[in-house]
Parts: structure tokens; sequence; C-alpha cells
């Protein structure tokens, strides 16, 4: 693990010739404390709404085993309107058995991660119906761009994780497509990836392929887990017994999973962002219970999706100032419980514009502040999550590898503090020749990959082209530059047969 994260300036390492210069491949470590928006009488103020809303309001839930779990952990449980309540005890049980870190290991071990403490990953976007570039326009997702993501996500180094279904194979049965998407991250790269959690099936289905891409049994991924999982609650109060049946797979196996409830503040929230925060916590807090009801040390991550709407139309809004805050506050709950915090850095534009960028850019930093140790849809997520687009995904790629600059520790040698260097150079002269920078000519800053700091001249010289001309001209040379991660032929066969085994089994039911 030390070695992959480096020493000194790990984030000034290019790649050289003509490659795109990118940094290396590298477990990120925020050497910051956390903001800290709100002081400890408010969190606990929260804390206690959050209590009360479970313990006197509840939450619904959709399914017959989850409320059998919870009655045998004495919850007052009302099966005719499948509504749960649970008082603070029960909560406070379970978070004694939660870790508060856990690894991933893909099908390299090299790329395993970190999750908890001051780790930060960066997933890919997960989850449009749609894609888009420059190129080819706007279409239905399909799984020769879901492909080509896939290879982008492997090529560049600032992605950490897969998320779930980049995009979604539209092209393919429903019921079965997951198998695709599985075959396809195993394949053309070896980093961890989300799991399909809608329903038992599609969750264990990634839990089998994933275990046998590293050529273990599933029984040993569950002390080594392989997968993760995103469980959405259906905002406000209530579990669908599809996401329900996914978590408690997910946790039988020992696989993480992530509770993130969607909460948009005036929709599915009260309109105030403390009022959004309590109910947030609440049903994170559910979800975090039941996933230790079903298996006690199950990893699990406090998960957070808070945000606005436009009031006038209802539309979702991101990167907004109370997104910022939002994010900052749920690292501060998560660290209340001691839980490894996801967030998102999600944005609303219809467009890779300057909107794209600048509420990009603000949602990152909330995360960041806020101590996130997993910023799901980190790169490629475009139209309030509607569509992945390949130039957006290059954008996110240096706003990531910016923020892994920022985060890198200042170097504070007496060579750094420069005395020498200042002496050397005679008052009213320059340091472009001098040996303290000569010395550090290639490693001093942060080489950007689409940023272009040509004066006006050399730049119009040079075909005048602007950041989103860049962007397609970087994905499409990283899709000529990638290199498909080795796969022992054996391990393929034995994916091809399970898919086909499972394709049999599935039939046109659920599965």
């Amino acid at each position: 693990m030390s070695g992959r994260r480096g020493g000194g300036r790990r984030s000034r390492a290019i790649r050289g010739g003509d490659g795109i210069s990118q940094l290396p491949w590298q477990e990120v470590v925020n050497s910051y404390a956390p903001m800290q928006l709100l002081d400890e009488e408010r969190i606990e103020a929260l804390h206690q709404n959050s209590m009360r809303i479970l313990s006197e309001i509840g939450i619904r839930v959709m399914s017959e085993k989850a409320m059998t779990l919870f009655e045998r952990a004495g919850a007052i449980v009302d099966r005719e309107n499948l509504m749960i309540r649970i008082d603070e005890s029960i909560v406070e049980a379970v978070l004694a058995t939660t870790p508060s870190s856990f690894t991933l290991t893909s099908r390299n071990p090299e790329k395993r991660l970190t999750i908890g403490g001051n780790t930060i990953a960066f997933g890919l976007v997960a989850g449009p119906p749609n894609v888009h570039d420059r190129v080819n326009g706007r279409r239905q997702g399909n799984l020769a761009d879901y492909r080509n993501f896939t290879r982008l996500a492997h090529h560049f180094n600032a992605i950490h994780i897969l998320g779930n279904q980049v995009c979604a194979p539209m092209e393919l049965p429903a019921n079965a497509r997951h198998l695709d998407t599985y075959n396809a991250n195993i394949t053309l790269s070896d980093l961890c990836y989300h799991c399909t959690a809608i329903g038992r099936g599609r969750a264990v289905d990634g839990i089998n392929m994933m275990a046998i891409s590293r050529g273990i049994s599933v029984e040993e991924m569950r002390h080594s887990p392989g997968v993760i999982t995103i469980i959405s609650v259906n905002s406000p109060r209530l579990f669908d017994d599809a996401m329900a049946d996914g978590l408690i797979a997910m946790a039988e196996h020992g696989q993480p999973v992530t509770i993130t409830p969607f909460t948009l503040m005036g929709a599915m929230t009260p309109v105030t962002l403390a009022a959004a925060l309590c109910q947030q916590n609440a049903e994170a807090l559910f979800g975090v219970t039941l996933a230790q009801l079903v298996n006690p040390g199950t990893p699990v991550m406090y998960g957070a999706f808070t945000s606005n709407v436009d009031m006038r139309s209802g539309a979702p809004a991101f990167g907004t100032p109370e997104n910022a805050k939002a994010n900052i506050v749920a690292g501060q709950l998560a660290r209340r419980y001691k839980l490894p915090y996801r967030t998102s850095n999600a944005n609303a534009s219809n467009a890779v514009d300057l909107q794209a960028a600048y509420e990009t850019e603000m949602a990152t930093w909330g995360a960041v502040l806020g101590g996130a140790n997993l910023i799901y849809h980190a790169a490629g997520w475009l139209e309030g999550g509607l569509t992945a687009s390949y130039e957006k995904l290059v954008l996110d790629v240096e706003i990531l590898q910016n923020m892994m600059g920022f985060l890198e520790p200042m170097p504070f040698s007496e060579d750094d503090l420069g005395f020498d260097a200042i002496k050397s150079v005679p008052a009213g002269g320059h340091f472009f020749g001098s040996e303290h920078t000569m010395a550090r000519y290639e490693t001093a800053f942060y080489q950007p990959m689409l940023s272009n700091w040509q004066n006006y001249g050399s730049w119009q010289e040079a075909g005048g082209h602007d950041a989103l001309e860049r962007a397609t001209g970087i994905w499409q040379q990283a899709l000529r530059e990638y290199e498909e991660p080795v796969l022992d032929p054996a391990i393929r066969e034995e994916l091809d047969a399970y898919m086909i085994k499972r394709r049999a089994e599935i039939g046109a039911g659920e599965p």
C-alpha cells in the first residue's frame, strides 16, 4: 500500500513522451483537517431530531425480511402499514459493530482502496440513461459507449472506482444487462466496481463475478470485499423491497453498502437545510442499522446526496451553496458515528459549459472540506445525472487532479525554504535560470491536462481551440492510448460460462 502512495511530490509526476499528461495512480490522502461548519451543540441537535424521526414517525419498509429483522431487534413494527420505528438504543447498539474503515480489493491488488480515515476515492459517473459527446451528439445509453467509458476510467488514473453502470445499455434486456456491464468492468478495467442492488440477484451476480475475476471463492471474498453498492433511500422515509433485498444480499456476503438518501430540499424534504439534514440522517442511520442486523460488522458508508430544487420549476439543482454546506455537515455527522463518508460533486448543467464547471467545482470543494472518503459520480456527470458526457469526464479529471495537487502536503525542508536560492539572485533579477529553479524545472508545479497556458498569440496560431474542443481531443487520444489490462484466459472463460448459465436461469424473469 505504501508503495502506491509514493512520497514527496507525488502529484508532480506526469506521463512523458507524447501521451496525455496525468498524475500516477495513487491512493489520495486528505492531509488537512475537515471543516467544522456546525459546533458540537448543533450537531447534537441534528442527531436528537433524527432520533425523534426514527422513534416517533418511523420509516416505511416494503420488505418482509427487513420487518422481521427489526422486530427481532426490538423495533415497533406496524406490518399493516409497513412502518418501522426504532429508538436510539437500537441505533447505538449497531454502531458499536460498524467498522470505521474497510478495504476494497479488485482483481488488481495494486489498486486496493482504503475507504475511511483521511483517504479519498473518486468514482466514475453512474446511472444515466443517455450519453453525449461533441462528435456524435446525445443518444441513448448503449453497450459500446459503456465499454468506452470503462476504458477511459481505466486509462485516467484520477478515477479509482467504477460506478453502478456508467450508462444503461438500453438495447439489452433490462433483467440481464447487468451481466454485460459487470463483464465490461472486469475485462476492460482492473478497478473495483459498484454492484447494481435492485434486488438480490443483481447484487449476487456482481459479487460472484468479482470473485471469479480474483480467482477466489465467494466465502474468501466475505473477508476481503471487492465490490460495493449504493442503497438509495426513496425519500421521504421509504425503503422499497428491491433496495432492501439488495442491501440484505450484500450484507449477508460481507460486502460494503452505502446508504444514500436522495434528499432534495423543497421536494423530498422540508425546504430548510437543517430539516433536510435531520431527515437524511434518520434515513441513513436506518439503513446502517438494517445492514448490521443482517450481519454485524458489515462495512457500511454514510451516504449523503442533499441539495435543493429550483423552486420555480421543481428541477434538481446541484453545486449550490446549500449543496456545499450539506456536504460539509454530512461529513461531520458521519464522523460522529465513526462511519466512512460518501457524497458527490454533481452539477445541473445541460452542457459542458461554465455552469457545469463552476457547479462541479463548488460541490467538489464541499465534499473535500467535508472529509468525504468516496466522491461518487466524480467524473462524467451531466444534465442532473441524466447524461454521461465524454467531454465532462475530461473536465472532471482535470478538476480532480487539481484537487489532488492541492491536497498534497506543502514541502518544508531547508531547501524548500530557499534562503540560498534567494541569496543567489541579485535584487531586481529573476529566478528563471537559477540552479534552484532548474533542479525543479519539470516537477515544481502541477502540469495540467486540459488547461492551456499559452499567450493569446501562440494559442491562436495553434488553432485557438477552447477547453471544450481540447477535451474532445483528449478523450479521443485516451481511447487510442488505452491498453486493456491482462486477464487470465481461464478466468475469462469462467466468466463467460457464468454469464451463459445466469442468462438461462434468469430467462424472462427477474434475477
